[in-house]
């Protein structure tokens, strides 16, 4: 029988604090775990080697002991082979395999031997080496104690700011999921369309499940960050265009600045009246999932007042004031 090295196992130094421990452990299950590698017989025995691991260095009493091995491991190995290994292994007996929060909210889960039977066909998932110092029942009699079931992992929830460039032409995002104390990283594509309070479903990104049962899904709760120059109502968009009172008196052109950066010539015509809208078909937000397929834009005119006239300006409004006052004069 080969000594076991749990710190090479999960990738860490002797010197790791607990939590390193714990955050080592919880990467490399996730790549390993049977949910997401069915049918990899290699990933299977990381899983379980993971496991084994995990149960002894994130216990600091199983890990203080474990230290006491060192290079005299043969002396303990005698002494538990004279004693019959299991319930006499010289560490003690206690089946928990720590699974570092994958189904419960708020602290961690323990998977008994019997769930890990579940999850791999009722084979024995511990070496002879842990069974020799760290007890459980004896190879053989063990799968027969009590059943438990097997658990879907949790769902989890999370809020997501959005701007709205981001919403109209999509996104993607690198999150930092945090959950029982541990964190990670996740991308997530958001597509274009999404409107304030969408759920965007991320499968798999969860708690781990128990047992053989899938892992649970991240829910992203959609919130919309307010934007200066557009609003949006369901599909369609709403801005403002400054238009000079001459343009709107006489009639011209005005160029609206779309929410894609882009540019629209509007045609206005004579005399348009300040508050009157314009509706830019197939301009405003790309519909979830059709995204040939798009609301409207709806301009609002704003009458712009010039700030300041030149001696040449000022003449002409005097003189168009003049032809106001006559023409008044003339209707009464």
């Amino acid at each position: 029988m080969d000594f076991k090295d749990y710190y090479a196992t999960l990738g860490v130094p002797k010197t790791a604090s607990q939590k390193e421990i714990k955050q080592a452990y919880r990467k490399l299950a996730r790549k390993h775990h049977p949910d997401v590698n069915a049918g990899d017989k290699t990933a299977e025995s990381k899983f379980k080697e993971l496991n084994e691991a995990h149960e002894v260095l994130g216990d600091p009493e199983k890990r203080r002991k474990y230290d006491e091995l060192g290079a005299n491991w043969r002396m303990y190995e005698q002494q538990a082979q004279q004693g019959g290994g299991g319930a006499g292994a010289p560490f003690g007996g206690g089946w928990t395999v720590n699974m570092g929060g994958s189904g419960t909210r708020g602290g961690s889960r323990t998977l008994t031997e019997e769930e890990m039977r579940e999850m791999f066909g009722g084979e024995d998932p511990f070496s002879n080496f842990f069974h020799t110092f760290f007890g459980g029942p004896e190879p053989g009699r063990r799968g027969r104690q009590a059943r438990t079931r097997a658990q879907k992992g949790d769902d989890v929830e999370q809020t997501l700011d959005l701007s709205l460039e981001e919403a109209v032409r999509g996104a993607t995002r690198r999150l930092s999921i945090k959950q029982d104390g541990h964190a990670r990283t996740v991308d997530v594509r958001i597509p274009p369309g999404v409107g304030e309070g969408s759920r965007v479903r991320v499968a798999g990104e969860g708690g781990i499940g128990s047992g053989g049962e899938a892992s649970g899904d991240l829910y992203l709760r959609l919130r919309l960050k307010p934007h200066p120059a557009f609003d949006r109502r369901g599909s369609d968009l709403y801005t403002k265009v400054s238009v000079p009172v001459t343009t709107a008196v006489l009639g011209g052109e005005a160029q609206v600045t779309t929410l894609d950066g882009g540019a629209l010539r509007l045609k206005i015509p004579p005399m348009t009246q300040s508050g009157q809208v314009f509706r830019l078909k197939g301009h405003g937000m790309p519909r979830v999932g059709k995204n040939q397929e798009r609301g409207d834009l709806y301009a609002t005119v704003d009458v712009q007042m010039p700030a300041h006239l030149s001696p040449e300006e000022r003449s002409h409004y005097e003189a168009l004031a003049q032809l106001e006052r006559q023409k008044n004069h003339s209707a009464a």
